[in-house]
């Protein structure tokens, strides 16, 4: 399952009518869009999540996979008539509360993707028509909608709000939400467990900086963080390091990074005072391989704070 965030806008009201989402093929100019041309990605059973004007006010299933086809006679202008484009069949749930983006937007911000990221970062929609969702980040706005949603607590009795319950208890929109969050959380943690699983046996078990060799407290540290990564690289056991808690909460925030030789670099915010504290100093250097390098390049340009 994928999931996608459909920025829509005037068009949503028609399209959910429709029970779809349509885009041309190419923009005015003639040119294909990354954000049209995901339509193609699209398959049945994917999860799509509707922004309008600020706002997540609905999520939906994929009916069926990506289709060319005309724009429907009912949403026809007269410059657009006969226009061929990319039609997905989708089931509509449609929120009783929206998600306010940007009253939401310290949840959201930290797992946007640098690239074909739906949102700006000043939480206003980025403009195009289809962007991918990343796992972490689908589970989050599930979250948001169930907490709106179905799970609206009385705040004097703490207690689900009996009117929701009624008004939900029969239809879809519950199991879901919970289908979804579940499947979500699944593929991640199967996809991590795999990622250690390669990644032990490369750096000898131990954490590649201070040497603990304790299970409980090595991590396997993405380079190339999650949201940001593709399918295969999310499994890549050289798509990382092996840290202590420490490091790798020193490594995934920036603090330190490895470059293309696996020199160790330090964060302008560390004081050299400070480094034997963490255990690091500035002439570390580790064992990578030559499929470490591209990944601990990307680290180094876009999460190292120099």
């Amino acid at each position: 399952m994928q999931s996608f965030v459909v920025m829509q806008g005037q068009t949503y009201q028609e399209e959910k009518e429709l029970g779809i989402i349509w885009s041309l093929q190419q923009d005015s100019s003639g040119k294909e869009r990354h954000s049209r041309l995901r339509m193609i990605e699209v398959n049945e059973g994917d999860r799509v999540f509707h922004y309008v004007k600020g706002n997540i006010v609905a999520i939906s299933v994929a009916k069926t996979g990506c289709q060319i086809a005309s724009k429907p006679s009912t949403m026809q202008s007269p410059d657009s008539l006969n226009e061929d484009g990319y039609l997905v069949e989708l089931d509509y749930h449609e929120l009783e509360v929206p998600i306010h983006v940007l009253s939401k937007f310290d949840d959201i911000l930290p797992l946007l993707p640098i690239k074909y990221s739906p949102f700006q970062s000043d939480a206003n929609g980025n403009q195009g028509y289809l962007y991918p969702c990343n796992e972490e980040l689908s589970i989050k706005l599930v979250e948001l909608i169930g907490d709106l949603n179905i799970y609206q607590v009385d705040e004097e009795q703490l207690e689900l709000a009996i009117g929701t319950v009624l008004r939900t208890e029969r239809n879809t929109f519950i199991p879901m939400i919970a289908e979804t969050e579940s499947e979500l959380k699944t593929k991640i943690r199967l996809g991590q467990q795999k990622f250690r699983e390669g990644l032990l046996p490369l750096w000898n078990h131990k954490c590649v900086l201070c040497e603990i060799e304790l299970s409980a407290l090595l991590r396997a540290s993405y380079s190339k963080p999650w949201k940001d990564s593709m399918d295969f690289e999310r499994v890549d056991p050289s798509n990382g390091v092996l840290l202590c808690c420490n490091h790798d909460a020193l490594y995934e925030n920036g603090f330190i990074a490895f470059d293309g030789q696996g020199r160790l670099h330090i964060s302008s915010q560390i004081p050299e005072q400070d480094y034997d504290k963490y255990s690091i100093h500035s002439l570390m250097k580790i064992a990578r391989t030559e499929e470490n390098k591209p990944y601990f390049k990307w680290h180094k340009r876009n999460v190292y704070k120099d």
